[in-house]
Formats: C-alpha cells, structure tokens, sequence
C-alpha cells in the first residue's frame, strides 16, 4: 500500500486542463436517473401477497454495473490524456565496457594452409565472434606486417570493422613480420583511452624480423600506459603447407616449411603487461583462446542514469479499453434486454 502512495505521490499531469471533462459525469449519472424514472412502469394489484418470498434476482442487483462501467472507462481516458508523468526517475544500468585493439598480422605466411582455407582467413572469422560478443565495448584493429597501420579507430560501431575485412588480405603491406611495430602501433590507439581497462590483442604467426621498435621494447611502452596485451600465436607444430616464394605477376607457390613461431618473446611480452599468451594450432583452440580472453575481460561499470519526465497514459489507457470490452459482454450476454 506504501509503495502504490509512493507511485502517485511522484505522478503529475502535464495537461491538466483536460480534468474540466469531469464535468460530464455528474450530467451523465443525473441523466441516467432521469431515464431509469422514464422507464420504470406501473401495474395496479389489489394486493402485495402475491410477491411474498419473491427475491430480487443477482441480474436485477448488478444491473447498474454497466453504467458503472462506462464512467470508469470516460475517468480513465480523461487521466490518460491529460498525460500523467513521473516527476523523475533514477535508473541503474550495468555495462561491461573495456577499450581493446587487435593487432592482426597480415605478413604473407598468414596465408598457410594449415587452418582451412588458410590462417588470416579463420582469424577474421573467429575474431568476428569475438566482436560480436562484446556489443558494449570500443573495439579497434591494427594491421601489421612489414610495417603497420591502423585499420580502424577505437568505435562501438562494430560493423564498420567487420565491413572492413573484406579488404583485409595477407601481404597487403611490406614483407616481414614487425611485432614491435604492430604492437606499439595498437597501444597508440588505446593509450589515451579513459576507460578502466584498456587490451591489445596481437594476432601473429611468426617471429619478428623487421621494423624500428623491438616487440619487448613496446611491452615496455604497454606496461607504462597500462594496456594488457594477450598475444595469440597461430600456427600448428611441426610442418605446413605456406608460402615460399612470391612471384612479380603475383603467383605464389607453396611448399611445405616449418612454423616458426615466436613463443617465448610473446609469452614475455604477456607476462610484463599482465596479460596472457595463447597458441592456437587450429580453428577450434582459436575460438577458445577468443573465449577465455572474454571471460578474463570483465569489467563491470556502472552507470546512472536521470529521467526528468516518463510518460504513464498507457496502463490507464489499456484500463479504460478493459472496462469498455467488459461492458460489451456484459450487455450483450448477461444483461442483454429483450425487446
């Protein structure tokens, strides 16, 4: 009961000159009167003993109920659009916002075939799960090989990055593996974020060869700015199927070499951000390693939000077609008159 008082308490009506239109009730009950007297007839009997122990029916008691009906549903449609609304309103929303970038590899050998079709291709697929997944986070890509390049800015408008694999393609940029690079690069991106948790995911298949800025020597910049950085090695143990050489006319030919991935600089770069390093070795440790990265990526924020105005004609609305429909049915198959 407290809490029904402490809902109308903070309801006011933004019109409320329409509460003139209350005015009708007391007209319709006293024409309804009038009219009950017009109805009623008269029949003349020498006595009443004829009607001892006859009692009024529960059709004869509840007739005027239908009359009560209709000023229900005329009161309601009268509250109802007169606009009643809350005074204000506080509103408690919980999000799980983080800013991450990943920094994919797109060096030639990204183009093995020991991941069907090859690994770039699987790394977009999977890494569109991932984003899909996280409809609440700023999400940005990084690419790199020889040398690297952003991709995309930190946005939560996930479709613009996926739109953007399409063009995506392994030996885009310069030959070589810059991890450094594509790692510094990636913090670059997220370093002046403000939000609480800011991740790099670096996605590469080999070790690094080129490029200004040693991988270690970047986790150092991550650590300061305090980015994590999860790296994912992909690549399967043993032989594969890559490329080996690439021809002017742009052939490539392929033959079967030995994955060199570097695990132990990426397990360093990890551990000093406080993040995690992973290898996957074939489509389904992929998914898993995106998975425990989104697990280990919870950051609960929590907001509130304040609502001025908050509009409540609907239930009386809704209300007032209920007493209508029920005023319907019952004049039609309870109180129907016979003519």
């Amino acid at each position: 009961m407290d809490d029904l008082l402490s809902y109308f308490k903070d309801i006011q009506f933004a019109e409320k000159h329409w509460f003139w239109l209350f005015i009708i009730l007391p007209v319709m009950i006293a024409w309804y009167i009038y009219k009950l007297k017009t109805y009623e007839g008269e029949v003349n009997y020498s006595s009443f003993n004829l009607f001892t122990g006859i009692k009024s029916s529960l059709k004869a008691k509840f007739r005027h109920v239908l009359f009560v009906l209709r000023l229900l549903c005329i009161s309601l449609l009268i509250l109802a659009i007169a606009r009643p609304q809350s005074r204000s309103s506080w509103k408690d929303t919980k999000t799980e916002g983080i800013d991450i970038v990943v920094s994919l590899d797109v060096s030639l050998s990204m183009l093995a075939k020991d991941f069907k079709p090859n690994r770039i291709e699987v790394a977009k697929e999977v890494l569109a799960d991932f984003i899909d997944a996280r409809p609440n986070d700023k999400i940005g890509l990084v690419i790199f090989g020889g040398d690297a390049f952003t991709q995309c800015p930190l946005t939560t408008d996930h479709k613009i990055i996926k739109n953007m694999f399409g063009d995506i393609k392994a030996g885009m940029l310069d030959q070589g593996t810059a991890i450094g690079l594509g790692l510094a690069d990636g913090v670059a991106r997220v370093k002046d974020s403000k939000a609480k948790s800011k991740v790099v995911i670096l996605i590469s298949d080999g070790v690094s060869n080129v490029g200004e800025i040693a991988p270690l020597t970047a986790a150092e910049i991550a650590k300061t700015f305090g980015v994590r950085v999860y790296c994912i090695g992909v690549g399967t143990k043993g032989k594969a199927l890559q490329p080996v050489a690439l021809y002017p006319n742009g052939q490539i030919e392929y033959d079967y070499a030995d994955v060199d991935i570097d695990d132990a600089t990426m397990t360093q770069i990890s551990k000093m951000t406080g993040g995690k390093y992973f290898r996957a070795t074939d489509r389904e440790s992929l998914e898993k390693t995106y998975k425990e990265i989104d697990q280990l990526e919870k950051t609960i924020i929590s907001e509130k939000s304040f609502t001025n105005k908050a509009e409540h004609f609907l239930p009386l609305a809704l209300a007032a077609a209920i007493c209508l429909l029920l005023e319907f049915l019952l004049k039609r198959f309870v109180f129907k008159a016979i003519p």
